[in-house]
């Protein structure tokens, strides 16, 4: 039975990630900060699912916590197969009035955690050949607004998750960011701007299934996401060409060295590389 850890997996959309992944046959891990709302939630999870479902208390944002998860998803006797970076935090005031701490606290869950994490899973997955890892960004991280952190944080996963996934190519493990647009709750109105949360977990989670590197559920988030990657596709297409032409000249280049010369051979030939 593979295992998922689910970060800020309480409640709200890490809720529903972890109840999607019991139903798709995971067990669990989750983390969160408040104890008891955590093992509420496993408890309700595990009996509806049936799913092993493992409980890490932790705050993300202190050394002790991360240090604890990063110990867990780093175990290689316990093998992670798929880590949900989903734990993030808002600072509702602007950048001028906004307290250090807030903003330094909103760093370390939206950036650092992510990175230590993600850092600390891909070897173990490595290794084995496969697992994947989904960080939930958002779609602020193409348009930045309301003055605070918030959306250059999530630009910051949505490249992060991009290197991530180029360095990761041809090893069987994975990284998805998810550019998820604004996820409606209990009292928001519905329409096209408003997503489901199951919605966006189940298509972010079919979208790591297939390799995808970003994910954007909801089709005007989409249309507009597609628009403002194209560029970055293109350079995207452009690395991997130049990548392949660096490459066939290296190949050319070790069997020139190869290639015997004796005396009455003439000037040394290249043997095909193909």
């Amino acid at each position: 039975m593979p295992t998922a850890l689910v970060t800020g997996g309480s409640r709200g959309l890490g809720e529903v990630y972890a109840r999607e992944l019991a139903e798709r046959g995971y067990s669990l891990v989750l983390v969160a900060r408040d104890g008891a709302r955590l093992a509420v939630t496993a408890e309700r999870i595990g009996r509806a699912t049936g799913a092993i479902v493992e409980t890490l208390p932790a705050d993300l944002t202190h050394p002790a916590g991360l240090a604890a998860v990063v110990r867990r998803v780093a175990d290689r006797e316990r093998p992670v197969d798929l880590l949900v970076n989903n734990a993030g935090v808002e600072c509702d005031a602007v950048f001028a009035d906004a307290p250090v701490e807030a903003l330094t606290a909103e760093i370390d869950l939206n950036v650092t955690a992510v990175m230590r994490l993600s850092r600390a899973a891909v070897p173990a997955m490595v290794a084995r050949g496969r697992g994947a890892i989904l960080n939930v960004a958002s779609f602020a991280g193409y348009l930045p607004s309301g003055g605070n952190a918030y959306g250059a944080s999530k630009a910051w996963v949505l490249a992060f998750t991009d290197t991530v996934s180029a360095s990761l190519s041809g090893t069987g493990v994975t990284a998805t960011a998810v550019a998820a647009g604004r996820i409606r709750g209990e009292d928001d109105p519905s329409g096209p701007l408003w997503l489901d949360p199951r919605t966006v977990v189940r298509r972010s989670l079919n979208d790591a299934a297939r390799g995808r590197t970003l994910s954007t559920p909801g089709s005007v988030y989409r249309g507009v996401v597609g628009y403002l990657e194209a560029p970055r596709t293109a350079l995207r297409l452009a690395a991997r060409l130049a990548g392949r032409g660096r490459d066939r000249c290296a190949r050319l280049e070790r069997s020139a060295v190869a290639e015997p010369v004796t005396a009455d051979a003439g000037p040394p030939r290249l043997r095909s590389a193909a």
